[in-house]
Parts: C-alpha cells; structure tokens; sequence
C-alpha cells in the first residue's frame, strides 16, 4: 500500500480491508474448515498436546497458531497450502516421537531431566538455581500442598514438564517453617523443636547445635539460622 492510499476516514479499508465485503464470508466458512483440521491434526498428535507439553510439542503448538492463521483470513492464501502445512506439522511430530522412542539422548534432550529439590528436609540449592526457582516459589508450592515444614518431606522433584512430586515423611522431623516470616497468626501449624536446635535459613539444614548458632552451614555456607520447628499434624 502506498503513503497516499492511507486515510483516516476511509471506514471501509479499515474495517474490511482491501478485500471486498463478500470476503468475510469466504472467512467464515475458511474458519470452519481450518478449525476442524486444526481440531483432527492436534487430536492425532495424542493427548501430550492438551496436556504439560515438552519441548518440541510447544514448538510445534505455537507454529499452529501462524500456520492457520492466514489461510484463514489471507485471501491470496488457499486452503491448500493450510491444510498441507498443517500435514507437515503433524507428520514432524510423529517422526520425532518415534526417534525420541529410539534414541535415549534425543528423548532426554526434548523432555528434559528429573530435578530433586529437596533431599531429606534439605533443599537443593544448586538444582533450585539450575532449574531457576527461588525458594519462596519452592515454598508456594509446598503450602499449596498442606505442607508447613521441610522437615516433613523426603523428597521433592521437579518433574520434566515442570509438575512437582512430592514425598513426605513417614514420620515429622524438626526443621525450617516455610510459612511467611511476617505472618505471626499462623504459627499455631508448628511448635518449636524440644531439642532447641538451629536450622539454616537459606538451605533448611538441621544443626547438631543449640540455638543460636553461629558459623557457617556445612551445606550451603550461610551463616543466617533459625530456632527448628517441628509441624503440627492436624
């Protein structure tokens, strides 16, 4: 389009476009054929699609959107070359399905590896950087779960699709409360620990000593701690 075609108050370009009127109804009954292939292609692709998606279905997801999206509305764009993109897309993700299948790197590549969070009450500093979670994220999670204290859990691991799995303790250990520090009222969840031990504030690691304590934590070298806690089960 030429500087000189372009008009404010020309309503119809703006509205309609280029294209004459009667093209909005072409786009209605494209819409409706784009959308049932569309429909059908990510039905065939299994149903990872409408679920956590790795790598390479996200891609393919997001191609999707600029794959119908002119067919659709373009009017010098057919319903052809959608409909064979979209085929193309389809046949991409099946091959790479059954290379992932065959080919251990490969499937270790696009879905990614298992992240352990927290060992035995303990986080995982390095994997909690490495997977780019803060602790208050970690924390979020755990209360959303009912969990009050590390020294419930066992286990926590960050799934490839970014689903965490959690593994409590038979038995409640003493450890860091992961309620809000300013929220006081809520304390009645924990008690404190009988044998007034430390526990380090950055990793969650139980001390051998009484608190206070000073010195560095023998896991993670910070020298901030906390009086343990031990959670109220309810």
């Amino acid at each position: 389009m030429k500087k000189e075609d372009i008009h404010l108050w020309d309503i119809q370009r703006i509205l309609f476009g280029e294209a004459p009127v009667e093209f909005l109804i072409e786009i209605f009954f494209r819409t409706i054929v784009i959308y049932l292939i569309l429909f059908i292609t990510v039905r065939l692709m299994g149903k990872r699609m409408s679920g956590q998606l790795t790598i390479s279905e996200m891609s393919v997801m997001l191609t999707l959107g600029a794959i119908v999206s002119p067919a659709m509305q373009v009017p010098n764009v057919g319903l052809a070359q959608g409909t064979l993109i979209l085929s193309l897309a389809f046949m991409f993700q099946r091959g790479f399905n059954l290379l992932e299948f065959k080919n251990y790197k490969l499937e270790k590549l696009n879905h990614g590896e298992i992240g352990m969070l927290v060992k035995d009450g303990v986080m995982q500093i390095e994997e909690l950087n490495k997977n780019k979670l803060s602790r208050q994220q970690l924390f979020a999670v755990l209360r959303a779960e009912g969990i009050f204290n590390l020294g419930e859990i066992e286990r926590v691991y960050l799934e490839p699709f970014g689903m965490f799995s959690i593994y409590k303790r038979k038995k409640t250990m003493a450890g860091l409360t992961i309620f809000p520090p300013d929220d006081k009222e809520i304390r009645s969840f924990v008690n404190k620990d009988k044998n007034q031990l430390s526990v380090c504030t950055s990793c969650g690691n139980l001390s051998d000593h009484f608190h206070p304590q000073s010195g560095p934590c023998s896991v993670c070298f910070s020298s901030e701690w906390l009086e343990a806690t031990v959670a109220v089960q309810i």
